[in-house]
């Protein structure tokens, strides 16, 4: 499978003039080569060729398709693909080649509202617990863990970290988000004491062969798929489920947040979001787990825990004066 023809000056358009980082460019280019795929199977040589009624019809088509796993597009992804379709359009008609845009008519599904995966505050206390030691990949991996629930990092801006990102006499961490945005955030004082041990007592026996904060076995900088494994590891260890990821971390961060009372404009700020929109499913999150907590300690939280109550209470009224209760 091939991008279709005129994708990749799109693509470098977002790299250059949007700031998409490599991670996006990537999912874009298999958004937009399942599109080639499909405009091959209609015999449309170029984007430029397809008219409305073609390219509604990828819609369709990408529905009745299945991942390399076998299962339907999630509707997610099929939201995602279409906006880069969107999108690619939208660039041919900028850049001159097409007069009308043939893609202003392609409705993305209604999107999922799927609540984050957190993890408790003692979880997160088990997790570091397992990575302590005084092995430098031990220390490494402490100093890991505790920036990505201490700063609410994405896995990609932790491993960019270069050893003068983090200032530890200020308690701040700098990395740059998606678009390119460069954010500073506070850190606490066990994870700066965790960094301060890994860069002096155990980044150097690993050689590090650039400035990276985090590197490799052979000194290296970590990758994205090393620092979901060494998450991985110590959870399992951590007797937690295998499905925690370096995200959860950063879901638990920004959920802890909103519990402890931090204002969801502060929280946006600290997770890099473009839009506070995308903060607010903090908060609802925040209401779930109050619920649950109400629910299991209310005794009158339940209809259940109600109909029990009023029965003793219908118990206690009807028995004889000498057995009721004092």
């Amino acid at each position: 499978m091939a991008l279709p023809p005129h994708a990749q000056s799109y693509l470098d358009y977002l790299a250059a003039e949007k700031g998409l980082s490599d991670h996006s460019l990537q999912a874009y280019r298999r958004d937009l080569t399942l599109y080639g795929t499909y405009l091959d199977l209609e015999d449309i040589g170029s984007p430029t060729a397809a008219d409305t009624r073609a390219v509604t019809g990828f819609a369709v088509w990408l529905r009745s398709q299945q991942t390399s796993r076998g299962t339907p597009y999630a509707k997610s992804s099929i939201a995602r693909t279409l906006v880069a379709v969107r999108g690619l359009h939208r660039h041919l008609v900028r850049e001159g080649l097409t007069d009308v845009d043939t893609a202003t008519e392609l409705t993305t599904p209604p999107p999922q509202r799927k609540l984050p995966d957190t993890l408790s505050q003692s979880q997160v206390e088990s997790l570091l617990a397992a990575a302590e030691g005084e092995e430098p990949a031990q220390r490494r991996d402490l100093a890991m863990l505790e920036l990505l629930y201490s700063a609410g990092l994405r896995i990609s801006e932790l491993i960019d970290l270069d050893v003068d990102d983090v200032d530890l006499i200020e308690m701040s961490v700098r990395c740059i988000g998606k678009g390119s945005r460069e954010r500073i955030v506070p850190i606490g004082r066990m994870a700066a004491a965790a960094v301060d041990a890994w860069v002096l007592h155990g980044r150097a026996a690993m050689t590090p062969t650039g400035p990276w904060l985090f590197c490799n076995s052979r000194g290296g900088r970590l990758s994205r798929q090393g620092g979901h494994k060494i998450v991985k590891r110590h959870a399992v260890s951590a007797g937690l489920p295998d499905s925690v990821s370096p995200h959860t971390l950063r879901h638990s961060f920004a959920t802890h947040l909103v519990e402890g009372g931090a204002d969801i404009r502060v929280v946006q700020e600290l997770l890099g979001h473009a839009s506070v929109n995308t903060t607010q499913v903090y908060t609802h999150t925040s209401q779930a787990r109050l619920r649950a907590l109400y629910d299991r300690a209310h005794p009158r939280a339940t209809i259940a825990d109600a109909d029990a109550m009023g029965a003793e209470a219908k118990r206690v009224t009807t028995a004889p004066r000498e057995d009721r209760p004092a």
